[in-house]
């Protein structure tokens, strides 16, 4: 397959530095400053919407190299293994995260936002506001996943 490059749009500024500090970030609050060759009206419009999905790259963790076997999820032996396209992990062929979060300003180049896992200084790849329209209305996962995620997102 073909590869290709990905250079980042911005940076993510933040009290969290630990890549192994994984739970409690439904209160993080983090500035995303976007870099200026995308000019001071780059985030225009972006303030009427209450949520951003914001495209990152784990950059602080290895790519492992062989994703063939199931792994039990975030290495929990209580857990059920899970192939490498079935969890949301850092250690991910591509390193690319995803989160959606609550957007709280909106100031020329910086996007402040809650609920981002990412440390500081990860590089964001994009943002895209949430839209209604593109969002699930029924989603399905085992049961495991909300026990496993109940600490994820708490403050």
């Amino acid at each position: 397959m073909p590869s290709f490059e990905i250079t980042p749009i911005g940076t993510v500024r933040n009290d969290r530095t630990d890549v192994q500090n994984t739970d409690n970030w439904g209160a993080v609050r983090s500035t995303i400053t976007v870099d200026e060759r995308f000019g001071d009206a780059c985030l225009q419009g972006l303030e009427g919407f209450s949520h951003v999905e914001v495209l990152f790259v784990f950059d602080q963790f290895p790519e492992l190299g062989d994703y063939r076997e199931p792994r039990p999820y975030r290495g929990r032996a209580d857990l059920p293994p899970v192939g490498v396209f079935a969890g949301r992990a850092p250690r991910r062929p591509n390193r690319i995260g995803v989160t959606c979060c609550a957007i709280e300003s909106v100031h020329g180049r910086e996007l402040t936002v809650v609920g981002l896992d990412a440390v500081s200084g990860t590089p964001v790849i994009d943002l895209k506001p949430a839209m209604v329209e593109f969002s699930p209305v029924d989603i399905k996962q085992p049961d495991w996943v909300s026990s496993m995620m109940s600490e994820y997102f708490q403050p």
